[in-house]
């Protein structure tokens, strides 16, 4: 089994890389953009598909509104601003795994392609 690698690509392979990069790869203005409207529901991390955490956040903006009301909720704000603050610059670091995400499995198709024709 031939392991790739996009240094020993084809050209035609590495052009077919790219594009299902550009294609599939999340737009970081689109990611900002959520970030900053919808940041403290998770609206990015949705887009990441962390969604775990996203819910994470969503809960603790719930606790918080809850707790204003009850006692001083700030504190879940503070810590959910916070959190906001950080995943702006965590963004572009995501957008990369997601890039070599694809380009793993791109090429793992083309591995596989190539195995199918070999076969023959």
């Amino acid at each position: 089994m031939m392991s790739y690698s996009t240094s020993n690509l084809t050209t035609e392979e590495l052009l077919y890389v790219n594009s299902e990069v550009e294609k599939r790869k999340p737009n970081l203005l689109v990611a900002y953009l959520l970030w900053f409207f919808l940041g403290g529901f998770g609206g990015h991390r949705f887009y990441f598909k962390k969604t775990g955490s996203a819910v994470a956040m969503i809960l603790l903006i719930v606790a918080s509104f809850v707790l204003t009301f009850i006692f001083i909720g700030i504190f879940g704000f503070l810590i959910s601003g916070i959190w906001v603050l950080v995943d702006a610059f965590l963004i572009p670091g995501w957008q990369q795994r997601e890039v070599e995400a694809i380009e793993r499995e791109t090429i793992a198709r083309l591995e596989a392609r190539e195995e199918r024709q070999a076969g023959f």
